[in-house]
């Protein structure tokens, strides 16, 4: 079992700065998947960011260049800095684990940007 703790939305003007943390705790594997997703209201989840835990790193199109993920595998913490946020951006962010083949899900944290 993997325990997934989220922190660090908020509101935000356009072209504004967030960063938001999850920090996994239980059965970490050493091979894993840590990343962000988030969901719009009426919108399916999609994927913002992952990133491996030998540091591969995929990004959401949408928000290349503007946002960073990062982790700190000692402390088994992932980040997400976002910069120049938009109104778009503005969902429920959610921190995503996978190893071992099992799917761990964050409890949410809203990121709202307004214009």
């Amino acid at each position: 079992q993997v325990h997934l703790v989220e922190s660090g939305g908020g509101l935000v003007q356009a072209g504004g700065s967030l960063r938001l943390s999850c920090a996994a705790s239980g059965t970490i594997f050493s091979i894993n998947i840590m990343g962000w997703y988030r969901q719009a209201p009426g919108k399916q989840r999609e994927l913002v960011a992952r990133i491996t835990k030998s540091g591969i790193i995929n990004y959401a199109d949408s928000v290349k260049g503007r946002f960073t993920i990062s982790r700190d595998n000692a402390k088994n913490t992932i980040f997400l800095q976002m910069n120049s946020l938009k109104p778009e951006d503005t969902a429920v962010y959610y921190c995503n684990y996978w190893g071992a083949a099992m799917n761990y899900w964050g409890q949410g944290t809203q990121v709202t940007v307004s214009s």
